[in-house]
């Protein structure tokens, strides 16, 4: 069951108003599916979009926000809860223990590096959660060709590629994410060792 997601993406709009559309489309779905948000924190770009769509459809909202992005992500102080946070590792691993999945937007490193993250401890077995990216526009084309790529010359597997769930439409995202059964994957590590 899923009671909260983590949306990781960025704190800008981009050039594309489809952006800021969707990412307040997801943030009123997950209000109405009751679904709390958890995400960065920050009042700018998609990240305040997406927790304003959750706000204004009277849902929950948790930002996670380092101390030193405070200035550069100004906080949004309309949310049901803002915990502060010392480092960027705290808040991704603070994102983690609050959420039962992920949703990557558009972004960039940042939100990337996020997604990356949590593909890899997934791969790791770490975590059994459902990972998704709603490929706005086909933002993510070609990150899922790289991804492609990576299978075709062997430096990844195709079951740990097939981790990524990948549509286009939040509804059926969100469906493919609450039927999601992990792969059974070896533990390379224990988290203690992360």
């Amino acid at each position: 069951m899923i009671k909260r997601l983590t949306v990781f993406c960025g704190s800008s709009f981009g050039n594309e108003s489809v952006y800021e559309e969707q990412a307040y489309a997801l943030g009123k779905k997950l209000a109405k599916e009751q679904i709390g948000l958890v995400y960065g924190g920050a009042i700018s770009g998609l990240m305040g979009t997406v927790a304003n769509g959750v706000m204004e459809n009277k849902g929950e909202a948790i930002g996670i926000l380092p101390h030193f992005l405070q200035g550069k992500e100004i906080a949004h102080l309309g949310l049901s809860e803002l915990i502060l946070v010392e480092t960027m590792h705290e808040r991704k691993t603070k994102m983690n223990e609050l959420s039962d999945g992920v949703i990557a937007l558009p972004g960039g490193y940042g939100t990337l590096e996020e997604l990356f993250e949590m593909m890899t401890w997934a791969q790791l077995g770490l975590h059994q959660k459902p990972i998704a990216v709603l490929n706005v526009n086909g933002f993510y084309n070609d990150l899922l060709q790289m991804s492609q790529n990576m299978v075709d010359k062997g430096f990844l597997k195709e079951t740990n590629q097939k981790m990524l769930i990948v549509d286009d439409n939040i509804d059926t995202l969100l469906m493919k994410m609450k039927n999601y059964e992990a792969p059974n994957v070896e533990k390379w590590i224990s988290k203690d060792e992360v």
